[in-house]
C-alpha cells in the first residue's frame, strides 16, 4: 500500500467511524469485511488495497445516504427507503397522530 492510499484508507475509515458512533472499531472493521465478502469475494486480509478503498468508499456513501434520509423524514411522515450497504430500510417519524412510545 503506497502512503497516499494509506493515507486516503485511513482519513476514509476515521470518517466513517465518526459518522458511526455508535459502533466499535472492531464492528466497523468486521462490517467492512462482511462487505468486502459479499461484493468482491474476498475477506478483509484478502482484498486488494483498490477493492478496500471501493469497499470504504461505498459504505461512507451509505451512511451518508443514510443520514440525509434521516434528516428528509423529520420533514415528511412517509419516510424514505435507503440502502443500506445493499438493503433497502425504510426510515420513519412517526406522524403527528400517531403516539410516541
Amino acid at each position: 500500500m503506497t502512503s497516499d492510499i494509506r493515507r486516503q484508507v485511513i482519513s476514509s475509515l476515521a470518517e466513517i467511524w465518526d459518522m458511526s458512533s455508535d459502533v466499535r472499531l472492531g464492528q466497523l472493521l468486521a462490517h467492512l469485511g462482511f462487505l468486502g465478502e459479499a461484493h468482491f469475494g474476498r475477506n478483509l486480509a484478502d482484498m486488494e488495497d483498490d477493492e478496500l478503498m471501493a469497499i470504504l468508499q461505498r459504505h461512507k456513501a451509505e451512511l451518508q445516504a443514510r443520514l440525509r434520509g434521516a434528516l428528509d423524514t423529520t420533514q415528511s411522515p412517509r419516510g424514505s427507503a435507503v440502502t443500506v450497504s445493499g438493503n433497502t430500510i425504510l426510515l420513519e417519524t412517526p406522524s403527528a397522530t400517531e403516539p410516541s412510545s
